[in-house]
Formats: structure tokens, sequence, C-alpha cells
């Protein structure tokens, strides 16, 4: 997969707000999916899309023990998202510099 499908997939997995409760969930520990359906008002079929959703952008996986099958973090494909956004750090850090001076020069004008 070409890594901009990837992270086309990641951002879309982190787009919604249970997905993201899913995976700071797994970032404790690895739980089965009725484990995870607990905190949520959610049925255990939404519960099990949303996993095929965050398995789909490779940010988590199953494992087998015995009867169970939890569902674990991957957080490789979070920390790719991570240095894509950290690529507009600089702009972001300019934009606020030359904010940063505009307001000195208003502050030293008087306005």
């Amino acid at each position: 997969m070409l890594a901009t499908q990837q992270l086309d997939l990641v951002f879309g997995a982190l787009a919604d707000p249970t997905r993201r409760a899913i995976l700071s969930r797994l970032a404790e520990k690895e739980a089965t999916v009725n484990e995870l359906v607990e905190p949520f008002r959610l049925a255990q079929p939404t519960i099990s899309k949303h996993i095929k959703v965050l398995e789909a952008a490779g940010l988590v996986s199953r494992g087998r023990e015995a009867q169970f099958r939890p569902v674990k973090l991957n957080a490789r494909p979070l920390r790719e998202a991570s240095l894509w956004i950290g690529n507009y750090k600089r702009f972001w850090d300019e934009s606020l510099e030359q904010l940063d001076t505009y307001v000195k020069e208003l502050i030293e004008k008087g306005e």
C-alpha cells in the first residue's frame, strides 16, 4: 500500500471519537472485543466494525490465545501520522513568530 493511502486510512480511522477511545484503551493493555464494548453504549457488532476500520488502517491487530482473540495496539502508523503532521511545525512556528513580531510592533506604536 502506498504511504499516502496508509496515511488516509489512519486519519480516517482517527476521525471517529469512538475509535480514538478504543486506541486509548488499547494503549493501556490489549483487550477482547467484549472488554472493549464495556465502556461504550454501543452493541458488540458496532465495536467490531470500529475495530475493522482500525485494523484496515494498521492501528490494531488481533491475536489468538485459545478461544480468545485479543485486540492489540500497533502504534507504528500513529508515528507515521505524527511525522507527517510534524512537517508542518516549521510553518506554524514561522506564522506564530510573525504574529508575535506584529503584536510587539503594535504595542510599540501604542495601538
